[in-house]
């Protein structure tokens, strides 16, 4: 797709703000998928770098949705504290993002790809980290995440994931006050269903199919984190509540650092109350029988 027609419905001030913090022209472009509201293109430059851009429009003000910096930040941490494949980050302000463009296959996640990603995330896990939370707050999707620093896992996850996401909810009027109120319960007995990890782990935070770029067999790239600090077991939870990846993922993951007994009989189920929280405040109350079914396991 040439410049004069990709870029009809994206202003010509974003183009040349584009081309002149990026030092070179664009040739051409196509649009990219990105979601939230955000504008996404494909962009590649004169000097032969291909692109990935997100954008906000102003239309709504500064009410229009989180820092995209943010999410540059931690695209930024993850590539200086781990190996992960991420994309660089060529430029960042709180309406724009423009990163590496990630080839990729566009498909299914393959067993091949799913051992790959074992490795991948095992390694990443496997480095102790000071604490608990992280240097600042960062997202989840658009969401805030509070991460405050704390010694202890369990009452990090209680009050910093679990309760505030299910406060948010139902401030917000998505979760009914009945089910908050089973949540809560659930969340002041945390300590008999959930062990301390044997140290802090950064995580990714969003490990779902979409966040997943695979080429030829093997990882070609993480996108769109929510990192901080936390236990393993809630990125490896996550990591199956949608299927983004299964078996062949385990044993390649376990292969480098063993699960402790009950995590998939019972605490992964646990972890996924958080995410299932984050689906409800984007999505709505398709998510909340999910929720439901979780409590009801938990005997509340």
């Amino acid at each position: 797709m040439k410049i004069g027609n990709s870029w009809s419905q994206m202003a010509q001030t974003l183009k040349n703000r584009l081309e002149s913090a990026l030092g070179s022209r664009i040739l051409d472009s196509a649009p990219m998928a990105v979601g939230f509201g955000l504008t996404g293109m494909r962009i590649t430059l004169a000097d032969g770098r291909r692109l990935a851009v997100k954008a906000r429009a102003h239309t709504q003000g500064t009410r229009a949705g989180p820092s995209l910096e943010i999410e540059a930040y931690m695209l930024a941490e993850l590539a200086r504290l781990s190996d992960l494949p991420v994309p660089a980050v060529h430029a960042a302000a709180p309406d724009l993002l423009v990163m590496d463009f990630i080839d990729n296959d566009g498909g299914a996640i393959t067993k091949d790809a799913e051992r790959h990603a074992g490795e991948l995330i095992a390694r990443l896990h496997a480095t102790p980290r000071e604490a608990f939370g992280y240097a600042r707050d960062t997202l989840i999707g658009p969401l805030p995440q509070p991460n405050p620093r704390c010694m202890r896992w369990i009452p990090f996850f209680r009050d910093h994931r679990l309760m505030h996401m299910a406060d948010e909810a139902r401030d917000e009027g998505r979760l009914p006050a009945a089910m908050h109120a089973r949540i809560a319960i659930l969340a002041a007995r945390l300590d008999a269903h959930l062990i301390e990890p044997a140290h802090p782990a950064l995580l990714h935070g969003d490990l779902w199919t979409g966040n997943v770029l695979v080429r030829a067999g093997r990882i070609a790239g993480f996108v769109d984190p929510a990192i901080y600090c936390g236990a393993p077991e809630i990125e490896l939870a996550f990591a199956t509540l949608f299927g983004t990846f299964g078996r062949a993922f385990f044993e390649s993951y376990e292969a480098v650092l063993p699960l402790q007994p009950g995590f998939h009989e019972g605490r992964r189920d646990l972890y996924n109350l958080y995410p299932l929280l984050v689906h409800v405040r984007l999505f709505g109350a398709s998510y909340l029988a999910g929720i439901d079914r979780v409590l009801a396991r938990f005997g509340v």
